[in-house]
């Protein structure tokens, strides 16, 4: 069913922010903020960026399904998302960190008011036609849950680029 597959959404995602936490909290200064090369983020700029990106897709997500139907979706230029990787060396290390373990009760409460209905409302994405028509699963599974996922195996390759 569409609603144990939320719980399996959340658990999932709360798994994959505990193992950037716990990879992250006990590290370095320098180690967070190490870029490997100049194409990619530091440990601090992922950081970062989760703390901006998953509010933003779980809008996204409250916004579909207040308005079902309604464009949902950013490009990869958005002046807010290229803000949050930008100029970290501003930022403490401490507070991102804090930021990113209060995602987990930001998932919980606005995931776990989720039903089978509601998770299979579809919406167009505002700029890619290809995407078509999605649920509110879909955004769910691809741009909160998978991409958390993702950015923990970058932080992976980050340090493992440490010399």
């Amino acid at each position: 069913m569409a609603f144990q597959d939320i719980e399996k959404s959340i658990e999932s995602i709360q798994l994959s922010l505990d193992h950037i936490l716990e990879t992250t909290e006990n590290l370095p200064e320098e180690t967070v903020r190490f870029n490997p090369t100049e194409d990619e983020w530091s440990i601090m700029q992922i950081l970062s960026h989760l703390t901006e990106a998953i509010p933003y897709w779980l809008g996204e997500v409250q916004a579909v399904v207040a308005m079902p139907g309604s464009k949902w979706g950013r490009g990869m230029q958005d002046p807010v998302r290229l803000a949050a990787v930008t100029d970290t060396e501003r930022l403490s290390v401490d507070k991102v960190i804090t930021q990113v373990k209060e995602l987990k009760d930001k998932v919980e409460n606005v995931l776990g008011k989720l039903d089978e209905e509601t998770l299979s409302k579809e919406s167009p994405h505002r700029n890619f036609a290809k995407f078509g028509n999605k649920p509110v699963s879909y955004i769910i599974d691809h741009f909160i849950d998978e991409h958390i996922s993702g950015h923990y195996g970058q932080i992976k390759r980050n340090l493992s680029k440490i010399k």
